[in-house]
């Protein structure tokens, strides 16, 4: 329930900005138009608010309203980042103009009002000071007709166009992307440890597909499908798979059962799979049925032509608050410490403590690689990596790496911006 008050209030925030910048400058008090894009802008989040309680509540009513509800949400976003960028500009623009018109009012100060060019005894009804009311006239334009507006109004009107088709063009843009096929990402890594006789092992790296209200039974299908056409050694599916119950979203889960692997498929938790009401056992017990195996806090030992890796697992962060968190002493506890493991958890953040317990290589999702460019810059407060190949000291010397994939689906807006999809093979070399 906190996390939905906090988006009612960034929600509300982010409208009455908006209400600020792109309808009050350019339209004028009391025109319909003005009334209309004051109900239009006070309806749009409406979808988006029964939507977030329907998935929460389980009511059915976001399968209608998803779709709206999410995309009003990402036009939203865009809407503030490009009237943000706007200001600037804006705010020379009227700089400009207020200069000019101190300067014609220098100018024509000895110039007779605008009224006294009227013929004597005409009537002054329906001039644009009264038309406009508390906006202000352009007097350097001479005297406008009824539908004319001031320098300072089609500036505004100008921004807001600009604004608009920026914000539209790039969730556009982003839908494609998001709803396009995942770009296969070849990550090399070396692995010291690695037995040359393991050199070239495929692990593929799936996370974040978020199987939920907006996607597909053929979300799925084109995931398995370009996973199998990479002929993986291993499977990895690190973490928030779906945003909701067996019941509403196994039908989805199904073609996960054709995936192919030489050694088999493996899933750990993320944090979505808390959220949904009933916990992640239901999904545990469903995905065991598909021949995909969890790895719960525990490890399994991948052999290959006479080599042994450990591959190991642990729940999300998400868990704790129920006794169901990472444990990374039970995961890794009584291995061989010679040969390398590498450890599936969901967030990047834990990375900390698999480098404690000398772990070789972490997988990772949970960011989606920011998923809508500006926050990238916001994931990097909360994570130590948004995406790709980096390193950290590990305990007894080396390093640990960590690999974080921007996952394979998206969550909230259908939306993908400087973040594509993603589906990795990791390649293992000494």
């Amino acid at each position: 329930m906190g996390f939905l008050i906090t988006i009612l209030v960034v929600a509300a925030a982010a409208h009455y900005y908006l209400w600020r910048r792109l309808v009050r400058p350019v339209t004028r008090p009391g025109s319909r138009a003005r009334r209309v894009a004051a109900w239009a802008l006070a309806a749009l989040p409406v979808p988006l608010l029964l939507t977030r309680l329907g998935e929460r509540f389980g009511t059915g009513v976001e399968h209608v309203l998803a779709w709206p509800g999410y995309l009003w949400l990402a036009v939203m976003f865009y809407l503030v980042v490009f009237s943000l960028v706007m200001e600037i500009p804006r705010a020379l623009a009227v700089l400009a103009v207020r200069q000019r018109e101190r300067a014609s009012g220098l100018a024509s100060a000895d110039a007779p009002p605008v009224a006294a060019l009227a013929a004597p005894g005409a009537s002054t009804a329906g001039s644009p000071a009264e038309i406009i009311g508390e906006e202000r006239p352009d007097l350097t334009a001479g005297v406008e007709g009824a539908g004319g507006i001031d320098r300072r109004m089609f500036i505004s009107r100008a921004a807001t166009a600009i604004v608009g088709t920026g914000a539209l063009a790039t969730v556009g843009y982003g839908m494609a992307t998001a709803l396009g096929d995942p770009v296969i990402e070849r990550v090399p890594i070396r692995l010291p440890r690695l037995d040359p006789r393991m050199s070239g092992l495929r692990i593929a790296v799936v996370s974040d597909i978020h199987l939920g209200p907006l996607t597909g039974r053929g979300h799925t299908e084109r995931i398995v499908r370009m996973i199998n056409g990479l002929q993986a050694d291993v499977v990895t599916i690190v973490g928030d798979l779906v945003d909701g119950t067996v019941a509403e979203l196994g039908p989805l889960a199904v073609p996960l059962k054709d995936l192919e692997s030489r050694y088999g498929s493996y899933f750990v938790t993320g944090n979505h799979e808390y959220f949904t009401s009933g916990g992640p056992q239901q999904w545990i017990d469903e995905l065991g049925s598909l021949g995909v195996r969890s790895l719960r806090n525990e490890r399994v030992e991948i052999r290959h032509a006479g080599a042994v890796l450990d591959l190991a697992g642990v729940n999300d962060l998400g868990g704790t608050g129920i006794g169901d968190g990472p444990d990374f002493g039970k995961a890794l506890a009584g291995r061989d410490a010679a040969r390398p493991v590498v450890l599936l958890a969901h967030q990047p953040v834990q990375v900390a403590t698999a480098a404690g317990h000398g772990v070789d290589l972490q997988l990772s999702g949970h960011t989606h690689g920011g998923q809508m460019a500006p926050f990238n810059a916001i994931v990097k407060l909360q994570q130590p990596v948004v995406s790709g190949l980096a390193q950290f000291p590990r305990s007894g010397g080396g390093e640990t790496q960590l690999y974080v994939t921007r996952g394979a689906g998206f969550w909230g807006p259908p939306v993908r911006v400087g973040a594509p999809p993603e589906i990795t093979l990791v390649e293992l070399y000494t």
